[in-house]
């Protein structure tokens, strides 16, 4: 089995903890401080096989992303994904229409904090 972490610079890892952990419910997994001047949380489930990573310093990041960049997340079950649904609307996060009509039919799209595009899909969850 491999293991997978996707790392972001960011200017402001704060906001994208309590993004990812209040939205989508993940776990700080690990934490870092003052690595070669790099802070950083690592965010995802415990015991999981993949997480983000996400850093901060002085030096400000230079993305380039475009719409087909996104962040997908296959929530487990129904109620799993409706509790997502429900905090998106509670904290007033806006719905983005994807470029791609395939997330919009099987999911919904939002920004994080950094804007970059994050999948909710409902895809590969089964009717009960």
């Amino acid at each position: 089995m491999m293991i997978f972490r996707y790392a972001r610079h960011s200017l402001d890892i704060e906001k994208l903890k309590l993004f990812y952990t209040r939205i989508l419910g993940l776990e700080l997994v690990g934490s870092f401080e003052g690595h070669n001047g790099i802070n950083g949380v690592m965010l995802g489930q415990k015991g999981g096989s993949w997480h983000l990573e996400f850093t901060e310093s002085d030096h400000a990041p230079a993305h380039s992303f475009d719409e087909e960049d996104n962040l997908v997340f296959y929530p487990e079950d129904r109620p799993a994904y409706e509790q997502i649904l429900d905090r998106i609307h509670q904290q007033n996060i806006p719905i983005v229409t994807p470029r791609n009509s395939y997330w919009e039919a099987h999911g919904l799209m939002i920004l994080d904090p950094d804007r970059f595009r994050v999948v909710i899909s409902a895809d590969r969850i089964h009717s009960e």
